[in-house]
């Protein structure tokens, strides 16, 4: 998990942006001045770059705001179709629709951007709004769509995607969960120009980033989604003032796949080590989840910690302690001490309160068939 010696040290403000070439380190450089700086200040330069953006979830309209709120002209915004959600299934607009309309930004919500798909209609339609719009960059994150070689080749300067893991390690759908589920010290994010493969195109900027021992998917995500917007200003804030973007070619060593996360991984499997375990917690908090059941029904496990722990001869998945501590459940290796549960329609407790309503005597069974 260790970033490689090319990229700049985690926590160091900067990013490696490579390419060799030298750079004035005065403060109104984009490419040397603080992130927050960039991130904030606006200038005249921003309003010569036309900006398109394609994104869906919350980590997306991070980017977008602050592209917006270093004045450059948003000029076209793409996102995923409305979802039903919430407890009426209603149709939701995404995150960044819903940022995009109280700006006043045009946006279209294709469902497929083939020209020759099962969504060509929806595809032509993006294109004329794309050609119309006439962006010299698209900026895209966190979109869920795949960009077929037109969309790529439209913008002057391309598409630069925001991806929230250092490349080549963690490509795909959930780098922020596995990175955290695989014990990784450190992540980050990478500025990519895209091409036609997953997450192959050329390393524009990388700044790594330290994952807390006791952070959260939902945390680390929050962190990883500001780190990008201020990356992606900086980066485009050089553009608009005529320097062009460093680009390297991914390493072809260090490539490992971050695959979509399915809700049958949520289901703990106690035959595990502890420590696994503990890291799946934090990798499926807030979603989908870490669970096991209990007396039948789901169980929730929203916080967990593995403990070193004598073996006393239980079989995994059994309760050998419960006080307000937390509920230590046998594990195939050590004891995960779990600290924060729910049951299926009520409310996420700490283990202690938990406990005063369902006593769990040492000897429950918890996980399937329990």
């Amino acid at each position: 998990g260790a970033a490689p010696a090319a990229l700049a040290a985690a926590g160091s403000g900067h990013a490696s942006w490579g390419g060799g070439a030298a750079l004035s380190a005065a403060a109104t450089n984009p490419l040397t001045a603080s992130p927050e700086s960039v991130a904030h200040s606006p200038d005249g330069a921003a309003a010569s770059l036309r900006v398109a953006f394609a994104g869906t979830p919350a980590f997306a309209a991070q980017a977008l705001e602050a592209i917006g709120r270093a004045g450059f002209p948003v000029v076209l915004v793409l996102t995923q179709p409305d979802r039903p959600a919430g407890r009426g299934l209603q149709p939701q607009p995404s995150a960044v629709k819903q940022l995009a309309q109280s700006r006043g930004w045009t946006v279209v919500q294709p469902r497929g951007l083939r020209l020759d798909g099962r969504w060509a209609e929806d595809a032509a339609v993006a294109q004329a709004a794309l050609q119309s719009a006439r962006p010299d960059v698209l900026v895209v994150a966190a979109y869920g769509l795949l960009l077929p070689r037109w969309v790529l080749t439209l913008p002057r300067l391309g598409c630069l995607n925001i991806h929230a893991s250092l490349l080549p390690r963690w490509r795909g759908a959930a780098p922020i969960q596995r990175a955290i589920e695989a014990g990784d010290e450190s992540t980050g994010i990478t500025l990519m120009l895209m091409d036609e493969g997953l997450d192959t195109g050329d390393i524009v900027a990388a700044q790594a980033l330290p994952i807390g021992a006791q952070e959260t998917a939902g945390q680390l995500h929050d962190r990883l989604a500001a780190l990008g917007a201020q990356l992606v200003v900086r980066a485009l804030r050089a553009a608009a003032q005529g320097q062009p973007w460093p680009r390297r070619p991914q390493p072809a060593d260090g490539v490992i796949y971050a695959h979509k996360i399915d809700k049958a991984e949520a289901l703990l499997d106690w035959t595990q080590p502890a420590v696994v375990l503990a890291r799946r917690v934090r990798a499926f908090n807030p979603v989908p989840g870490a669970a096991t059941r209990l007396q039948g029904a789901p169980l929730k496990v929203w916080t967990a910690h593995a403990v070193a722990h004598p073996d006393a001869g239980a079989a995994p998945g059994t309760v050998v302690g419960a006080d307000d501590g937390g509920i230590r459940v046998q594990t195939g290796e050590g004891v995960l001490v779990l600290t924060e549960v729910q049951r299926a329609g009520g409310r996420r407790l700490p283990a202690a309160v938990f406990l005063r309503g369902s006593p769990l005597p040492v000897g429950t069974r918890l996980g399937v068939g329990a």
